[in-house]
């Protein structure tokens, strides 16, 4: 079963970081990550640049309308995701928590999902 796993942090708080700080959370991280490929878990995962790099479409009108920004009413924001391949959620959860004990503070937020589109490079 696939779970994302998606991690949530004041984002304010990751960019006054310094690179040493940023460096020791990416390391300890890097060792959880390390962990799953050994395990066939990890599939893709991703850290997002921060939210003023973001585009919004908003659907309700016609055309859409595409502004700046992420404008999402959050404490905390989205700043990455993992794709696990676990066989329950009780797996999941195991590896969100390895993941906090590496990057404390925010939150992870596990959703099942379904293989929407497969690569197609893999095919056949």
């Amino acid at each position: 079963m696939l779970y994302a796993i998606l991690c949530y942090k004041d984002e304010d708080v990751v960019a006054a970081w310094s690179a040493a700080e940023d460096g020791a959370v990416m390391e300890r991280l890097g060792r959880v990550h390390e962990d799953l490929e050994r395990r066939g878990k990890l599939g893709p995962s991703l850290r997002l640049l921060p939210t003023t790099a973001a585009t919004t479409l908003r659907k309700a009108s016609d055309p859409p309308l595409v502004i700046d920004g992420p404008f999402a009413e959050t404490k905390e924001q989205l700043l990455g995701f993992y794709v696990v391949d676990v066989a329950d959620l009780d797996e999941a959860l195991a590896i969100a928590r390895d993941l906090a004990a590496a990057n404390p503070g925010g939150a992870y937020e596990l959703r099942p999902v379904l293989l929407y589109n497969p690569d197609p490079r893999k095919a056949g």
